[in-house]
């Protein structure tokens, strides 16, 4: 399969070329030339496969034969290694819980899938990449894990300064070897707009090979699909249709949502839930879409003012804006409603939700369950990234998971910066690295 950019200004790529390139040249995000929905019998069938069986079936087109059958499955085992469980919170309601990986964030899928894609691809040259991330929080700490240590890769997080929780930050500025930690005077946007600018910078690209981990980087996007087909297999039995509610921020995980949807999996309706950041609920509301600048939260990783992915969520409706109100939501709710969430959560089920599931949970409130329904909010991160939060809000303690313990007494190690001519400069004298 080839992948063209949306911009459509700059020629195909293979998914190794995507991968490696993150960015199309034109700055457009790289989108597959055609989703193949999965026969029905695999649906039927789904819930006698195992969690490798599916993702294979599910990402082998989009992959082609760039990784061979056997290699792709080793990569899908390594990067599946954990549990995906649906956990009941109400009777109509339950929750993905997506933190069972090394760094407790849904993002371990994504950023170990692509670590280990590029791995793949690198494993017979010698040739340096640089893998260059924003993150609004989990993001820099899956990154980080996913390649440590990796050959050939040098990773450089950007994250704002002051925005992160102290955990999170944690997870990105002390595990040392290749991984290289950039603060930023600054909010999530800035970082990211570093980094796009960063891409399409000759001056760095013809020194250094550039490429992204965020969510617009394809083997980051797509592997986020597995998880909700992983959903689908363990409440097929139930017989209700399906109500998915994803906490969003960049868009890319419930975008990956709609993907597994348009390879044929049963879905009601897709809800994007937001804080108040709100400029996707906002266009659905006027048709007009305008990126803002992002306001800080207690569900700081969804602080984005200007969503990458949503462009990918409107192709996948072939850009037809009534066709995608059919089928997408989006609600934003204040700190306090999400505070308020939180306490509800516990209280009916004592189940402890993050801040950003409490926020999933507000988007299927919002939407309003049918009988014959069934809502699913994704719990994102465990709730021990945000503990202060959560445990001021619950009156509770928490107890803290050996992946947490791990980083707790490290020291952090990272450099500052507040604009782009800095990050461009890191960038082309950094002397740990070598072309």
């Amino acid at each position: 399969m080839e992948f063209y950019s949306l911009n459509k200004n700059a020629s195909n790529v293979s998914f190794a070329e995507a991968v490696v390139k993150g960015l199309a040249p034109d700055r457009g995000l790289y989108f597959p030339e055609q989703i193949t929905a999965l026969p029905d019998s695999f649906f039927e069938n789904i819930e006698s496969m195992d969690t490798i069986e599916i993702a294979y079936t599910a990402i082998q087109q989009f992959v082609g034969d760039e990784i061979p059958e056997a290699d792709l499955k080793s990569i899908l085992t390594d990067v599946l290694s954990f549990d995906f469980p649906v956990v009941k919170v109400t009777e109509n309601i339950g929750t993905l819980e997506l933190f069972h990986g090394p760094t407790m964030a849904f993002k371990d899928v994504g950023a170990r899938f692509m670590a280990r894609c590029l791995e793949y691809f690198n494993r017979d040259n010698d040739d340096h990449v640089t893998v260059l991330v924003a993150t609004s929080g989990d993001t820099g700490g899956a990154v980080a894990r996913g390649f440590l240590g990796v050959k050939g890769v040098d990773v450089v997080i950007l994250y704002p300064n002051g925005k992160v929780s102290d955990i999170q930050e944690r997870q990105l500025t002390t595990l040392g070897q290749n991984i290289k930690a950039l603060r930023v005077d600054g909010v999530f946007d800035d970082c990211q707009d570093m980094v796009k600018s960063a891409f399409l910078d000759e001056s760095i690209t013809s020194k250094r090979g550039l490429t992204s981990a965020n969510s617009i980087n394809i083997a980051r996007w797509l592997p986020q699909l597995f998880y909700f087909l992983f959903a689908y297999k363990e409440t097929k039995k139930l017989g209700k249709d399906l109500v998915f509610s994803v906490p969003s921020g960049n868009f890319g995980n419930i975008c990956a949502g709609i993907v597994a949807h348009k390879l044929g999996m049963p879905v009601k309706h897709f809800v994007a839930s937001v804080n108040v950041n709100d400029t996707v609920v906002k266009y659905l509301e006027t048709g007009n879409y305008e990126p803002k600048a992002s306001i800080p939260t207690i569900s700081n990783a969804m602080d984005v003012g200007n969503p990458s992915n949503f462009i990918r969520i409107q192709q996948l409706f072939d850009n037809n804006f009534e066709d995608l109100k059919k089928d997408f939501s989006s609600y934003s709710f204040s700190d306090s409603e999400t505070r308020k969430a939180m306490k509800e959560i516990n209280h009916t089920s004592g189940y402890v939700a993050d801040p950003h599931g409490a926020v999933g949970y507000l988007g299927l409130e919002k939407h309003g369950l049918q009988d014959n329904e069934y809502g699913i909010f994704l719990e994102t991160a465990h709730p021990v990234k945000f503990l202060d939060i959560v445990e001021e809000t619950l009156d509770t303690k928490i107890a803290i998971p050996e992946q947490i313990k791990e980083v707790l007494d490290k020291d952090k190690v990272f450099d500052t910066i507040s604009k782009y001519e800095e990050l461009k400069s890191y960038l082309l004298n950094d002397t740990d690295y070598k072309n």
